[in-house]
């Protein structure tokens, strides 16, 4: 019994994302379900590294690690315009 890795996906789309899907699939040449593929797994990258981030600053905090003040404000002025 052969295996499937892959599963399929039904989406519905807005009217006008579809359209900017159908023209870049035509500019790139490839695939609706790569070009989706590929959205997907960035969207979940960038979702999983900012959950962790979120996570270890709540750890952090619950450590009683905090900057001081005097470090805030030394960041503050380093990059304020």
């Amino acid at each position: 019994k052969a295996t499937c890795t892959e599963k399929p996906l039904n989406v519905r789309l807005p009217m006008d994302l579809a359209v900017q899907l159908d023209a870049l699939t035509k500019t790139t040449g490839r695939t609706k379900s790569f070009l989706a593929v590929e959205a997907l797994e960035a969207y979940i990258d960038q979702q999983v590294w900012q959950i962790a981030e979120v996570k270890a600053g709540i750890e952090e905090a619950d450590r009683g690690e905090f900057a001081t003040d005097a470090e805030m404000a030394a960041i503050f002025a380093k990059y304020a315009n």
